[in-house]
């Protein structure tokens, strides 16, 4: 019997046609690892919480006692800069220690130009971000929806004073309590992040002057 006899005869499945069938079946079978999804960048918030957590009060110090990464944080009227030496002539830290002028006063005239938050840090390995926002206390404690102001300053790595500087608003300061939020992060990240927040503050606005407040402790 001849081979025309059942038809054409298939043709020879080459090496060329499998790897091309294999090739195309994890194609399909396997999303190509470049269209992996970005993580979505977290927006910036102030208040993260549920209910609201309650954060260390700085107001009260006891010395020689640490809140948080600070061995000391007071309100204060300005600050002078002393350098630290090393015990020999002309040789200078890079780093001057910040001594608060008027240390300790939480009452403050309309007419302030700015209010200091001055403090101290054992020194830092690396750099960090030190902010504050400060809102009005409304009736029944109630803080205003937004912060009157925010200031941060980056602290370079091995430093240990640094300090805040609460601006007057517009025309004069309004009259009655605030609250300052303390927040301390990495440099690039958010600065005004709940998660962030390391404790508060409170001082006054009064046309009652303040009060010589103690020397400054160090």
């Amino acid at each position: 019997m001849s081979v025309s006899d059942h038809g054409p005869t298939p043709p020879a499945v080459t090496m060329t046609m499998l790897i091309l069938a294999l090739v195309s079946f994890v194609g399909i079978g396997f999303p190509s690892i470049s269209h992996a999804r970005e993580l979505m960048t977290p927006k910036e918030q102030s208040e993260t919480e549920v209910d609201p957590t309650s954060s260390p009060l700085f107001d009260t110090q006891k010395k020689g006692v640490p809140q948080s990464i600070f061995v000391w944080i007071k309100f204060a009227k300005g600050f002078e800069e002393e350098w630290d030496s090393f015990g020999r002539k002309g040789w200078y830290t890079q780093d001057p220690r910040l001594k608060p002028i008027g240390a300790g006063t939480t009452v403050f005239t309309p007419d302030t130009p700015a209010i200091y938050i001055v403090f101290e840090v054992a020194p830092l390995e690396d750099p960090a971000q030190f902010s504050a926002q400060w809102f009005l206390e409304e009736e029944g404690g109630k803080l205003s929806e937004t912060p009157i102001g925010k200031d941060a300053l980056e602290v370079p790595g091995h430093s240990r004073y640094g300090y805040l500087e609460l601006k007057r608003p517009d025309g004069a300061w309004p009259k009655g309590n605030y609250l300052v939020k303390i927040y301390v992060t990495p440099l690039g990240q958010q600065p005004f992040h709940a998660a962030n927040q390391v404790g508060t503050m409170r001082f006054t606005i009064s046309d009652q002057p303040a009060q010589a407040a103690p020397a400054a402790q160090k």
